[in-house]
């Protein structure tokens, strides 16, 4: 048993870290309060093939695994981007890359990788809707076949990075719920050109006003006669719950992997604070109450780093790892919620002020605890997996 990262990750976390270095609190201040994408992080992301880790060599990209991929987004968190760093890593390099490099045809591989790697193409991931959230069984968004094409209509909701990606990975319904047998079976995933079909005016999509992770937009999605030809499907027709797992779990990890590195942001800040604070005489670290709760979150966010890394290890190699990216995805936002609420409580009344960037980093933990599946649910997986509890939903 080896617990150190393998080279390829350390270099990984050391050139993710170089990069985050270069821009300040105030620089992911202003981005959240301008709504505004990190381009300028982004396109250093892209010319150092950061974001391509989990793409193979053959078309451009690191030729690495989700391990890499986790590791450079919990340092870009860690660095600095906090909350903002789990949707640069999602979106196009989990959603798009790690996707269609595992499930993609060697057709598809041959068209997307390529323009993924060089940053000249982005994705999106589609699949909750307004009475289907994390229920994925209930989906209604229906494909139904149409010669050479499907034919798409339905909504999706919580739709993230919509605005700028070109293509998106849509989950949808060949099969009705009510009809399919299995209950998983009937799924089919698509490659929607979104550029295409917004031009057409076949999909429209309005932005959610949110609370925070304001980096990137979250939309309400429509879907009206969205044409896809079929050589976009992803994995095969009506079996595409495979593929739709195979999204589910390195998001999870992922997200996992987001909330460590912002657990340790947030704790430094909140330890930089409590060590130059001083408004009796001494620095406020020094009393047990502001230094016990910061040791505390420390050792859950150390907790929360050995399950991302081995739910992404087992991943890599192919082998079940639901229940832990399960519990690394819970685990890493608690870790990540308590490191904010702990940051605030250190602070005081300070954080309550914009100049500081608690108030940022607070609102983007507590968003960690319901998405991308919410901890009740998570818990009602282990309930049953873990423990052989009665199944309760």
């Amino acid at each position: 048993m080896d617990f150190d990262l393998p080279e390829s990750a350390a270099a990984v976390r050391e050139g993710v870290l170089a990069i985050a270095g270069k821009y300040d609190q105030e620089y992911w201040s202003r981005c959240d309060a301008d709504k505004r994408w990190p381009e300028e992080v982004w396109r250093e992301l892209v010319a150092g093939g950061w974001h391509a880790l989990a793409v193979p060599e053959e078309f451009g990209g690191g030729g690495q695994g989700l391990l890499e991929l986790a590791v450079a987004l919990e340092a870009l968190a860690e660095g600095g981007a906090g909350g903002a760093a789990s949707f640069m890593y999602l979106l196009t390099p989990a959603f798009g890359g790690l996707t269609i490099a595992r499930h993609g045809t060697r057709e598809q591989q041959e068209e997307f990788l390529p323009k993924i790697a060089s940053g000249e193409l982005e994705t999106c991931f589609a699949i909750t809707e307004p009475d289907a959230g994390s229920n994925a069984i209930n989906i209604s968004t229906h494909a139904r076949r149409d010669g050479d094409s499907f034919v798409v209509n339905g909504q999706k909701i919580w739709i993230s990075g919509v605005e700028r990606a070109d293509h998106m990975i849509l989950v949808t319904r060949t099969v009705p719920a009510a009809e399919a047998r299995p209950r998983t079976a009937g799924f089919t995933v698509l490659l929607v050109d979104l550029k295409e079909a917004v031009a057409e005016g076949t999909l429209t999509y309005q932005p959610i006003p949110k609370l925070g992770t304001n980096t990137v937009a979250s939309s309400t999605v429509f879907l009206d006669d969205v044409r896809v030809p079929a050589e976009r499907v992803l994995g095969e027709v009506d079996m595409g719950f495979a593929v739709l797992w195979d999204i589910l779990n390195p998001e999870r990890i992922l997200a996992a992997a987001g909330g460590v590195g912002s657990g340790e942001l947030v704790l430094s800040l909140a330890c930089e604070y409590a060590t130059e604070r001083a408004p009796f005489g001494k620095p406020i670290g020094t009393n047990q109450g502001i230094a016990f709760p910061l040791a505390r979150v420390k050792a859950q966010v150390e907790l929360a780093r050995l399950m991302t890394y081995k739910a992404a290890w087992l991943w890599d190699r192919g082998r079940p790892c639901g229940s832990e990216a399960n519990i690394a995805k819970l685990t890493a936002a608690d870790a990540a919620w308590q490191a904010a609420d702990r940051a605030f409580q250190t602070y005081g009344g300070m954080a309550y002020s914009l100049e500081y960037p608690i108030s940022r980093m607070f609102r983007d933990a507590r968003i960690a605890k319901n998405i991308p599946v919410a901890e009740e649910l998570v818990l009602a997986h282990i309930a049953q997996h873990e423990l052989g509890l009665p199944k309760s939903y």
